[in-house]
């Protein structure tokens, strides 16, 4: 080996280097992605959620109390927690998972976007995920007489979900996790999903908020539906999944159809680096065999 190849191997390896140092080219994919049915409030007041939803007074103080808008809605993951939740979060940062990028998620307010859904009825949910790896969905919904108006603490959550779901499949870019609703609550209530990765080191957490009929409004939809008169003016509750206005809640991220996405400069970044490095090192065989 010449000492002109010696030199071209070593330039060739330190312009490489720098690229290994940068997040898309760390080489591990991460597991991505949030409920967007029902929506969650960092979908909801993303670029990508709903036009009405952006222009809540939550999402914009929200977005106000973060400094910058929710770009990477599909981002909001701690490491290391390996089931700790209790533990690691601490009460008032459950919806931000105590991250200070995602800060603005834990605004004790009583008009965050919101999904209407019925007591006890199947529930479907739609979690859009950018990129997939396997882990076990953990749902809870707060206990009767939560206070939307406070921040949401472990108190406030039953110490079991009421459903889990490991691995279920990616269908059209999003996982859709079924589960039965519990019968007893009514009003404003916050729907938290953990999802615990076991591909990676990561947990996802996120807080959707929903709305269930008051007893008066569940009684007298139960009545319309059996064709009985409905007393007063109050109109029969709306279908399970239903929008609560201004929430506008989207079935699927529209990014994810097409893998695109948050995630998605990520996986072409580190197929830059690896091509590159690849050139590279071609490079510096050819040079090292004149």
């Amino acid at each position: 080996m010449t000492r002109t190849t010696a030199r071209l191997s070593v330039t060739v390896a330190a312009a490489a280097a720098p690229l290994l140092l940068l997040p898309w080219a760390a080489g591990s994919a991460q597991a991505h992605g949030a409920p967007t049915d029902p929506v969650s409030r960092v979908y909801a007041c993303s670029p990508e959620g709903d036009a009405a939803a952006r222009r809540s007074a939550a999402c914009r103080a929200a977005v106000a109390a973060n400094g910058a808008p929710f770009t990477a809605w599909d981002n909001l993951r701690v490491a290391g927690v390996d089931g700790r939740d209790r533990q690691v979060l601490p009460d008032g940062r459950l919806c931000s998972g105590n991250l200070p990028a995602y800060r603005g998620l834990d605004l004790a307010r009583t008009d965050w976007p919101a999904t209407r859904l019925t007591p006890g009825a199947r529930l479907t949910m739609t979690y859009a995920s950018t990129i997939a790896h396997s882990g076990t969905f953990r749902l809870y919904l707060t206990r009767p007489g939560y206070d939307p108006a406070k921040p949401l603490r472990w108190s406030d959550l039953p110490a079991r979900p009421f459903a889990t779901v490991t691995d279920p499949p990616l269908t059209n870019g999003a996982y859709h996790i079924a589960a039965t609703l519990p019968k007893d609550r009514t009003g404003r209530q916050m729907l938290y999903t953990v999802w615990q990765n076991s591909s990676t080191p990561d947990t996802y957490y996120s807080c959707s908020d929903v709305v269930f009929p008051k007893a008066r409004e569940a009684g007298e939809g139960a009545a319309a539906a059996a064709g009985k008169p409905v007393s007063g003016t109050a109109a029969p509750p709306p279908a399970k999944g239903a929008a609560h206005s201004p929430a506008g809640s989207t079935p699927v991220a529209a990014a994810t159809r097409s893998g695109s996405g948050p995630s998605a400069p990520a996986i072409a970044g580190g197929a830059a680096a690896v091509l590159l490095l690849t050139g590279g090192a071609a490079l510096a065989l050819r040079l090292r065999r004149r």
